[in-house]
């Protein structure tokens, strides 16, 4: 053989493994969200962002498949089915009913979740420091801070005695926070049922039939949705609420006590990429928020002749006027 010929041939065949190399398909994430792909969309960008922190950028060494429920918990495993016919390499599910939909069919796919209840208690992991199986994640743990709203809104309005609790069912895990707090406060409290929109408005007549004197919004994706409708019957009924996330008071709501959203699905992210990257779900803790925002809009408290305290104000985070 000639040797120009040897070095193209050899040359060729160097190349072979980095051609090889450059054919391996990207790996594939499967992304559950309960609720629409435009409200998931600021927070998914957050999810991005987080990936993007551990080397990860959609597109570019990554593949994406979105699925979103529009708030249809029952679509869940056949969600899961579709992504693990995908042969994704990894699956994350945004809420405990995504979650415990994606446990009950998936067992060697790596499981990285974000939700605001503790997974623990949902039989999802075995404990935080050590989840086992292949399911990690970050909980926001809403349940107990749905107790600290309690008490945020005890102290904005003490007189109040009748206290009222929005409650998604797919959520209830959330109300014991709730009865908890109010118990210790020897506060009432009457518990309303809400699953979709058409039962919003019996809700708050019930509640103003019985005098209620203040209103929380406990967490779940359906009062996301309807937040604008939510907070206009509170001010129409001069209800006294406080909320879950700040998208409520600058919707013009009272007050809103909550993890960040988009800090907590950045760690998300953050973990997704981790376990990419090699690391096994049963080896990672389960991660809780570090950071809560308190938002307290001066302007809806005026209007509802409220004198927010001075302390209040002090904690907040940030205030609306």
């Amino acid at each position: 053989m000639k040797r120009r010929t040897f070095i193209a041939a050899l040359g060729g065949a160097a190349a072979w493994p980095l051609i090889g190399r450059a054919q391996q398909p990207l790996p594939m994430i499967g992304y559950l969200d309960p609720t629409t792909t435009e409200r998931g969309a600021p927070y998914f960008r957050a999810f991005l962002n987080g990936l993007e922190e551990v080397g990860f950028i959609d597109g570019k060494n990554l593949t994406i498949e979105y699925r979103a429920a529009e708030d249809h918990y029952d679509r869940a495993p056949a969600m899961v089915a579709e992504l693990v016919k995908r042969q994704v390499n990894l699956i994350v599910a945004i809420s405990l009913p995504m979650a415990l939909a994606t446990k009950a069919v998936v067992t060697t796919t790596p499981v990285v979740f974000g939700m605001g209840d503790d997974p623990v208690k949902s039989g999802l992991v075995a404990s935080l420091n050590r989840p086992g199986a292949n399911v990690t994640g970050i909980s926001m743990l809403s349940a107990d801070i749905e107790a600290k709203r309690v008490e945020l809104l005890h102290e904005l309005v003490p007189k109040a005695t009748r206290i009222a609790a929005l409650v998604n069912p797919s959520f209830e895990v959330r109300l014991a926070s709730v009865r908890d707090a109010t118990d210790k406060l020897r506060l009432q409290l009457n518990v309303y049922n809400v699953s979709d929109e058409s039962e919003i408005d019996p809700a708050f007549a019930a509640m103003i039939e019985r005098r209620t004197d203040a209103l929380i919004i406990t967490t779940a994706p359906i009062f996301t949705r309807h937040k604008e409708r939510l907070v206009e019957l509170a001010e129409r009924h001069a209800l006294p609420a406080v909320y879950f996330g700040r998208q409520f008071t600058l919707a013009g709501g009272l007050m809103s006590y909550g993890s960040s959203f988009p800090d907590a699905y950045r760690q998300t992210g953050v973990y997704a990429g981790r376990v990419l990257k090699g690391e096994k779900p049963s080896d990672m803790p389960i991660l809780q928020p570090t950071k809560f925002d308190l938002v307290i809009n001066l302007k809806s408290a005026k209007a509802l002749g409220l004198d927010v305290p001075m302390a209040l104000i002090a904690a907040a985070d940030e205030v609306i006027e």
